[in-house]
């Protein structure tokens, strides 16, 4: 069941500092208390090392599942017995509106049937290009940052909304990108910290603090989606637009019944391409980044496959080890770092109960950590997802993307733009941690992030 390769030299390999599991359970305040800091400092360890864990808890009973087997039955094989959960949707409708991320039933299953034409393989490839632009001209902008530090975690923000700029909006956005990458930081660090209001159900008229403090990013970010849409419709009217993925989102069509998107659900999904899309690229490659900073071995291989290709454009297939690495880092700091499911009907998981109603977890955050399904699961390996050791991970053991139906309908464009950048990136600068750097703490706010930043040393290559 465990994914096992040769580590060589296993004490050498870089362990990110985290926080440990609990040895025993939080009374209800301490909770709350930490479930509103930081998640993921929650999770005792008793699950990071038995397949299945239930409880009951502040949220009523919880099971959590970190059986490759039982994941798959939840995720495909009974996933119309589940649905998204309150809490989550209490958290991202509101800021997201009713997208791919929120919708559930009928309205889910048009959307993604009409979404999912946008991103096929030969559409992502495509995109290519504009890929490379972004990279090559983050290359050039670290270059000239020689000897100086560097915030990673903005350069990053800033790459990927390059990109979706030269794929999503080519004509441009109406207001300043980084003003736009603010907003989007601003909203999911309001929304991020757990309510206890939406822990215990109270109804949504009752105010949160954590959604009045969004309320401002959110209009802002409304407002340029509002103005984005309006001027595309007048372009696509005098058949100027470019074909970019606005345009082919505002033109895409219901398989089944030839129907289009209504208005809300097109907004609702750019919004969610904009927050989700970019937020949880820049991270991957954030914490990419620190994790090569920390670990010379890989340093150098990677940046030996990104020499090896030579000048110009990358193809995100001929980088093996680079997409590794990414993916190793995704195993260690998921984008997403929990999933969960409410229960339509009373269940069963193997030998557990699941009561109608209660709440079924799975958390990457374990999952990628757990004893049973990991060798060294703390370490930075990235060889465990170089081709040839990818049939040794049990196919729900890591899931940076979710699973099942539900799965990130843009896995694919993330990826490739991840290795793209992350090679141009290699192919320009080293970053150094400074001795001084605080600790490098990953911290749940929707997505996972460093908790102060991550600012390095830049060293040209050249």
């Amino acid at each position: 069941m465990s994914a096992t390769i040769d580590l060589s030299e296993p004490a050498a390999r870089f362990r990110p500092v985290v926080p440990p599991p609990l040895k025993a359970p939080l009374g209800l305040f301490d909770f709350l208390r930490a479930a509103r800091k930081n998640p993921i400092t929650t999770w005792m360890d008793a699950h990071f090392k038995l397949p299945v864990v239930a409880a009951e808890g502040a949220m009523g009973r919880i099971t959590l599942v970190s059986d490759p087997a039982l994941i798959r039955y939840l995720l495909i094989e009974n996933a119309d017995g589940y649905r998204k959960d309150d809490l989550q949707r209490r958290v991202l409708a509101p800021g997201l509106g009713n997208g791919l991320l929120s919708a559930e039933g009928d309205e889910w299953r048009l959307q993604r049937r009409t979404l999912a034409p946008i991103f096929n393989a030969r559409t992502v490839q495509g995109f290519s290009e504009a890929m490379n632009a972004a990279g090559a001209r983050l290359g050039r902008r670290l270059v000239r940052r020689d000897g100086k530090r560097v915030d990673v975690a903005l350069e990053m923000t800033r790459v990927t909304l390059d990109v979706l700029e030269r794929t999503i909006f080519t004509q441009g956005l109406p207001s300043d990108p980084d003003a736009l990458g603010r907003a989007i930081t601003r909203f999911l660090e309001a929304v991020g910290p757990i309510d206890p209001l939406d822990v215990f159900g109270v109804p949504d008229f009752v105010p949160r603090i954590g959604r009045l403090r969004a309320r401002p990013a959110g209009r802002f970010f409304a407002e340029v989606v509002d103005e984005l849409i309006a001027r595309r419709k007048a372009l696509m009217a005098r058949g100027e637009a470019p074909r970019d993925l606005l345009t082919l989102l505002l033109e895409a069509q219901d398989p089944d019944t030839g129907n289009g998107l209504s208005d809300l659900a097109v907004k609702a999904n750019i919004v969610t391409f904009i927050a989700a899309g970019h937020e949880t690229t820049a991270n991957s490659l954030t914490w990419t980044l620190y994790c090569l900073s920390q670990d010379p071995a890989a340093q150098a291989r990677i940046e030996a496959e990104v020499d090896a290709a030579g000048p110009g454009d990358f193809s995100a297939e001929r980088l093996p080890f680079t997409r590794a690495a990414i993916e190793e880092a995704m195993r260690l700091f998921p984008p997403v770092p929990f999933l969960s499911r409410q229960a339509i009907r009373d269940d069963r998981l193997g030998r557990i109960k699941v009561p109608r109603g209660s709440l079924v977890m799975v958390a990457p955050w374990v999952l990628h950590r757990h004893h049973l399904l990991w060798e060294d699961p703390e370490a930075f390996v990235p060889e465990r997802f170089l081709p040839e050791n990818r049939d040794t991970i049990p196919r729900f053991a890591y899931l940076p993307f979710g699973g099942g139906p539900r799965v990130c309908i843009g896995q694919s464009f993330s990826i490739q733009e991840a290795v793209i950048v992350l090679a141009h990136v290699v192919r320009a600068v080293r970053f150094r941690l400074p001795a001084d750097h605080p600790p490098v703490t990953p911290l749940h706010r929707v997505t996972l992030r460093p908790e102060h930043g991550l600012r390095m040393d830049a060293v040209a290559r050249g």
